[in-house]
């Protein structure tokens, strides 16, 4: 008789309580990251999901608040309907009416490892304490990674420190759940108190302190979408609080109001907030900002317009075709192979991504390149061969473009140098600069075209729109060829937009559609022109704040004004 074979058991899955933070996606922690990059499934509601994905493994499952069924708004008082999202679809699956918990557990049963992200620290969610107790009683294994607490990240990118010198006692208190007896409580303390509440209801919580005895006059800051670049901080007192919004026009929330964190106390810096709000203060902060190049031509230059506060959208006005003849390619590529050359120059990631792949269709990889001398100019080329397994062996020094690889490039030597010839792959729409002075130089330059640039297709019609409506508070040039290419695929950007270009050829073209440039840069590097728009926008806030005026972005000012132009 032959033993019966058991099925085998499943496969346990595990469950990562995730604390997402207060909003801003820098905040998540480095475990947080490590936690995403393994996860096979997310739950999460919609907002908190758009924080964690970036950092989600492709094909990952996404489990999300319904959009067209707001899950209630205060924690532990009732169930947020849930929407599927199969990580391979591009189409949200069927709203379901199971709870978080029942998916969670589901998922990790079926041996998943899931991902249960909210909003803050899951030690303060009601939500999240119900779910860990569920998958306690079912035997699912789970971890908790904590994250920043709105009630205390948001006042510290407000500028207001919750205590001082003197150690001030700080009470927590949630206004939506908060009993008489609690109010009573922090109402008799003279310590700091953070209030989480809504923009709609922040005022009642305000009469409820003043009940309980605290002095109308008691300083309070109020925070709406604190962490993030929509961040807007109000000051005032206790009594003095609706009159402020009302003044600042916060109308009444018709889903009831945004969360907001109210900090309130005499010793909570306060008064001091001018001096320390340091996000707020930021030089371009919440401007959105136009970038005409794709994702990985723009990296690095999001990357600093976000440490200006701007809220960088990259929309790309080339795209990238093979050459419409590649034997030359062809004989480039095999002459690396064959000891034609000394150096090879790639001026741009499209350049290391064509020779690539030439590279690949020939069966070659990064050892091709032994015996040859590399440069490359900007750090995303060098990225780019870095990931090829090639490290360049030669950067400009000083400024990232020809002009600053062609300062350091050796001249020909006779003596050291075997060979004499240099293999330029580059765009079918490329200056002459670099090929000029590498023969200057003394070198025999094999000018390639190794790919072609054409007008990219169209960006989606809001973009269109917040183009030619003034939706975009700047745009950067970083070329000619963006200029007449963007306003070609999406018109020509509205009058109350700040027109920024990276050197005096660029603005003229930007003049010949009809454009008034406000900001060029003092030398033609996209992170100089960065840097001089936050300049800009710098003596634009000074400037506000001398006339007592309120600061307020380009895009906020009254549509048709006209602009000064400006001698930057």
């Amino acid at each position: 008789m032959s033993p019966t074979t058991l099925p085998a058991p499943p496969e346990q899955g595990h469950v990562t309580f995730l604390g997402a933070g207060p909003g801003d996606p820098g905040l998540l922690t480095l475990r947080a990251v490590e936690a995403l990059a393994n996860a096979d499934v997310l739950v999460a509601e919609h907002d908190v999901l758009d924080v964690v994905r970036t950092h989600a493994r492709q094909g990952v499952a996404e489990v999300h608040t319904d959009a067209d069924t707001p899950a209630s708004s205060t924690p532990g008082t009732g169930t947020p309907q849930l929407t599927v999202v199969d990580g391979a679809s591009t189409t949200a699956g069927v709203p379901t009416n199971r709870d978080a918990a029942h998916l969670v557990m589901e998922a990790a049963r079926g041996g998943k490892r899931v991902v249960r992200a909210v909003s803050g620290d899951p030690g303060l969610d009601a939500y999240a304490a119900e779910e860990m107790l569920a998958c306690a009683s079912a035997g699912v294994p789970f971890e908790v990674v904590p994250g920043v607490a709105a009630a205390v990240g948001v006042p510290a990118y407000a500028g207001v420190p919750l205590r001082d010198a003197e150690g001030a006692d700080v009470r927590f208190v949630d206004a939506r759940t908060a009993s008489d007896r609690c109010w009573t409580e922090v109402g008799a303390s003279d310590g700091t108190v953070v209030v989480s509440t809504t923009l709609d209801s922040v005022a009642a919580a305000a009469g409820e302190l003043v009940s309980a005895g605290r002095k109308p006059d008691t300083p309070l800051t109020v925070t709406v979408a604190g962490t993030t670049t929509r961040q807007r901080t109000w000051s005032a007192t206790l009594g003095t609080i609706a009159q402020t919004l009302k003044q600042a026009k916060v109308l009444p929330s018709p889903e009831g109001g945004r969360p907001v964190i109210a900090v309130v106390g005499e010793r909570s810096a306060a008064a001091q907030r001018d001096r320390l709000a340091w996000f707020e203060s930021k030089p371009l902060f919440g401007w959105k900002v136009l970038v005409p190049r794709t994702k990985e031509q723009a990296a690095s230059l999001s990357d600093q317009l976000r440490s200006y506060g701007a809220v960088p959208h990259e929309v790309p006005t080339i795209a990238v075709e093979p050459p419409r003849t590649p034997q030359q390619m062809e004989r480039a590529v095999k002459g690396l192979v064959t000891g034609r050359y000394e150096w090879i120059a790639f001026t741009s990631v499209n350049a290391v991504r064509a020779v690539r792949e030439k590279f690949e269709e020939y069966g070659l990889d990064a050892r091709a390149f032994a015996g040859i001398k590399v440069a490359a100019v900007g750090e995303q080329t060098a990225k780019a061969l870095i990931a090829f397994g090639v490290k360049p062996d030669l950067v400009p020094s000083g400024e990232q473009s020809a002009a600053g690889l062609l300062e350091d490039w050796p001249p020909y030597d006779p003596v050291f140098d075997p060979i004499d010839r240099v293999f330029l792959p580059r765009a079918d729409i490329a200056t002459e600069t670099l090929v000029a002075g590498l023969i200057e130089l003394g070198w025999e330059v094999d000018d390639v075209t190794a790919y072609r640039t054409v007008r990219a297709s169209p960006p989606p019609a809001e973009t269109r729109e917040a183009i030619k409506g003034g939706g975009f508070d700047a745009v950067l040039f970083t070329s000619s060829s963006t200029v007449r290419n963007l306003v070609g695929i999406a018109g020509k950007p509205h009058n109350v937009t700040v027109i920024a270009c990276i050197g005096p050829a660029t603005a003229k073209t930007a003049e010949e559609h009809g454009l008034r440039v406000d900001v060029m840069a003092p030398e033609p590097s996209v992170h100089k022109l960065a840097e001089a728009l936050a300049d800009f926008g710098a003596r634009r806030r000074l400037a506000a704040l001398e006339a007592g005026d309120p600061v307020t972005r380009p895009s906020e000012r009254r549509p048709g004004a006209r602009r000064r132009r400006s001698t930057t």
